[in-house]
């Protein structure tokens, strides 16, 4: 053997050495295989038509499905209304650069009340109709 066939730890014998452009793990994830994070974010960013006060306008997916989420909850849609607290405290809590800010017991009572007059409101015009 000369020095340049060296053979111990890291070194293992040339014929059992990975080839040039061989992968290790032949069957594993193909190059260019996409993740669902990314699958995600490219269909949010796609372009869609809307029409909107009679006018046609393009935008993204993601930020016409955000515009029909306000629009419902601003209509009284209760469903729509958690979502779109729900998205909301999640985005200020990703995006929060100031010190992070946390409801008190007062205000998570003041919001249970808020939400639990919103519903009987909707249950008396249910019932109304």
């Amino acid at each position: 053997m000369s020095k340049n066939d060296d053979v111990g730890f890291g070194k293992p014998p040339k014929h059992t050495r990975f080839k040039k452009g061989m992968s290790g793990n032949p069957k594993g994830r193909p190059r260019g295989s996409r993740n669902l994070a990314t699958v995600l974010a490219s269909a949010l960013r796609e372009k869609v038509v809307v029409n909107e006060n009679g006018r046609r306008r393009t935008m993204s997916k993601l930020d016409a499905a955000v515009a029909q989420l306000v629009n419902k909850s601003a209509s009284g849609d209760l469903v729509a209304l958690r979502q779109l607290v729900a998205l909301a405290g999640s985005v200020e809590n990703q995006t929060s650069d100031s010190p992070e800010k946390t409801l008190t017991e007062a205000d998570s009572k003041v919001m249970q009340n808020v939400l639990k007059r919103i519903e009987r409101c909707s249950r008396e015009s249910k019932d109304d109709d």
